[in-house]
């Protein structure tokens, strides 16, 4: 119950999940690179604090992400959070395309043509009789459990093709 203007009172142990939820920020930020670590809004005490720890090892560094959360306390948090969602997002993109690729290596190995047929639709530019060839090596040299290079050859054509999409 609390009334307009009077702010309710944290208990102990919420204190306490919240600077450590500022140290485990404090990591995170000591793990970025120089160049990522730019492209965020911190202070430039902040800033600082974070670079200095990067060359800290055992104790100091401890000591060193401590002080780093005392300063994140002044800090827009929430800011710096969707920044680094920012930062991070086009990896993540980059390995969702890559397992998608991956997929459909494997799919179209297995025999799916109807993902063959959909794939000629969907991308333009695609050599259909080289397209085939690299599935039908593929599968013959699984079928032999012989090295996978026209499975490695079919998984960089079909990057390539995604890539012009």
């Amino acid at each position: 119950m609390t009334e307009a203007g009077v702010e309710e009172k944290k208990s102990k142990s919420q204190i306490k999940r919240e600077m450590q939820a500022l140290r485990d920020l404090g990591k995170e930020l000591i793990e970025l690179p120089e160049t990522s670590l730019g492209k965020l809004s911190l202070s430039d005490r902040a800033h600082d604090a974070v670079t200095a720890a990067k060359g800290f090892k055992r104790e100091a560094l401890r000591r060193q992400i401590q002080h780093i959360g005392v300063l994140l306390r002044d800090e827009d948090v929430e800011a710096i959070r969707r920044e680094l969602d920012g930062l991070a997002k086009p990896h993540r993109e980059a390995v969702q395309a890559f397992h998608q690729i991956e997929q459909w290596r494997d799919a179209l190995i297995a025999g799916d043509s109807n993902l063959l047929e959909e794939l000629i639709i969907r991308f333009q530019g695609v050599d259909r009789q080289y397209l085939r060839q690299l599935i039908r090596n593929a599968k013959r040299e699984r079928d032999a459990s012989k090295s996978p290079k026209s499975a490695r050859l079919l998984f960089r054509y079909l990057s390539n093709l995604q890539g012009d999409d």
